[in-house]
């Protein structure tokens, strides 16, 4: 993040006045949006950061991008943000804008990484068991990454939980290399 608290303060006010307004549904679906944009489109994201662009221009070209797709209190925004320098903080503010929103909803993020893809019902029971252990609303996230070989690794807001076989074979790994005997057999 390059200005966290430049990011925390816009995102604040957007919260603000899309919850005053009776947006704040509205507003969050749509900074999804922009963080799924900038997530997937590299070109967005140098649109945004790029000085030898105009402003009007900018603002022309996400006009285009977000018409139909926004609601006009975020297209607002936005338009704000170009016209103040700002543009190219939208994603950083996109992302905290989420974790206010999810912090007045009482909702917690939950990762759970595998090693192959899980089913339905497998993450159902894990989401009903994380949930039980907190009073927060548990919104679940998956993602698959081989180099587990097994397990799994369940990441929390403050927690890691890492119960895979990589670990694992990580820490016989240290255990044999900090055995204090095995060098003194050579």
């Amino acid at each position: 993040m390059q200005n966290p608290r430049l990011a925390s303060r816009y995102a604040k006010s957007l919260v603000d006045l899309s919850s005053e307004k009776g947006q704040l549904e509205a507003v969050q679906a749509d900074m999804l949006f922009v963080q799924q944009l900038s997530k997937t489109n590299p070109d967005v994201v140098a649109l945004l950061k790029s000085p030898i662009i105009k402003p009007e221009k900018k603002q022309q070209i996400l006009a285009a991008i977000l018409e139909g797709r926004v609601n006009a209190l975020t297209a607002a925004f936005v338009k704000l943000l170009v016209s103040k320098g700002r543009e190219s903080n939208l994603p950083e503010i996109a992302v905290e804008f989420l974790k206010q929103y999810n912090v007045i909803k009482n909702i917690t993020k939950v990762k759970i990484t595998t090693a192959v893809p899980m089913d339905a019902a497998t993450l159902e029971v894990i989401k009903k068991k994380v949930q039980a252990g907190s009073a927060k609303q548990v919104e679940l996230e998956t993602a698959v990454n081989a180099e587990l070989i097994g397990g799994f690794v369940l990441e929390t807001e403050d927690k890691l939980f890492d119960a895979s076989i990589l670990r694992d074979l990580k820490d016989i790994r240290k255990q044999f290399t900090e055995n204090i005997f095995v060098p003194a057999i050579r």
